[in-house]
């Protein structure tokens, strides 16, 4: 359901898919708080990062920023300054037995966190697919953030590129 980038300028990075691509309006948002995190293993928090989020029809596109060298899901896979494909996101139908079906297939558990009321992690498959796979629990909440996310894309007239500008 969704697609992400790790880019070193999440403001052009916005630009360039709003004028190339046509996607929008991008939701920016400054840092994801996550309780109960975990980054391989140890207790963590998130990393401090810039995101955007926008559709494309039904496909979610997000955009993330990360401006330090802190440990975490992202500097797993790029060093500042690096960009590229990071993950794919999945919405479970079973969060668990979906996590656990990558573990047991010997993903690695890169970061796994509670925000909002559901349960987020990454799944370290970079040796196999060369990118992660993020699975995000499902919740009402995060549905109707997702829904109005789309009706505004939907209904997006290719003016302002960027909503709730941090």
């Amino acid at each position: 359901m969704q697609v992400c980038w790790v880019v070193p300028d999440l403001r052009a990075a916005v630009e360039a898919w709003a004028g190339t691509a046509g996607v929008g309006p991008f939701f920016w948002f400054d840092g994801v708080t996550f309780t109960d995190g975990r980054h391989r293993g140890e207790p963590a928090a998130f990393p401090e990062v810039s995101a955007a989020i926008a559709y494309a029809g039904d496909l979610q596109v997000e955009l993330v920023c990360q401006d330090n060298d802190d440990p975490g899901v992202f500097r797993d896979v790029f060093r500042q300054g690096e960009s590229g494909l990071h993950h794919l996101a999945v919405t479970c139908t079973d969060y668990q037995a979906e996590r656990d079906a990558y573990l047991a297939k010997g993903a690695a558990l890169a970061f796994e966190g509670v925000t909002g009321t559901s349960r987020t992690c990454w799944v370290d498959t970079t040796p196999t697919l060369g990118f992660m796979i993020e699975l995000l629990e499902p919740s009402e909440t995060r549905e109707a953030w997702f829904s109005n996310m789309r009706a505004a894309a939907r209904a997006w007239d290719g003016t302002d590129p960027i909503v709730g500008l941090g």
